[in-house]
């Protein structure tokens, strides 16, 4: 998909600013992505960027679940180990919490951005995907 040359975003048929439209559809997660996945008629890039939208929300949930599974399973490991590497493991699983939400908000941030430059910008594997989609 080509970006289209600085300065000129084009309209979408919501009225708006195709550059505004897709940053929008990454607003609220993937409720906004659907809205404006469903509304748009015209514009590739408001479609790429809300289903680019709706499939990282879902991948965000998947993560999530199976990160709280890794961590119930290392709490219940945690009740059986001494104090000290209770604490140590306790540690690990808040950072590797961390880790994720840090991730997750610059991918986030970094979809934004592009979306607001009117950039094609593709996440890894998911953008290629929301790719096909849109080009059904």
């Amino acid at each position: 998909m080509q970006n289209p040359p600085p300065g000129q975003a084009g309209k979408s048929s919501t009225g708006l600013d195709e550059n505004i439209a897709a940053l929008l559809a990454y607003v609220f997660g993937w409720v906004s992505g659907l809205v404006f996945f469903l509304i748009e008629k015209d514009s590739k890039l408001v479609r790429f960027h809300a289903m680019q939208s709706i499939m990282f929300n879902a991948l965000v949930l998947v993560l999530s679940v199976v990160l709280w599974i890794v961590t119930f399973v290392l709490f219940l490991m945690l009740a059986m180990l001494p104090d000290i590497m209770g604490a140590l493991m306790g540690l690990l699983t808040s950072l590797l919490w961390l880790i994720f939400f840090v991730a997750l908000l610059a991918g986030w941030i970094m979809c934004l951005v592009k979306a607001y430059q009117g950039q094609f910008f593709k996440l890894p594997i998911i953008g290629n995907m929301a790719e096909k989609i849109v080009n059904k």
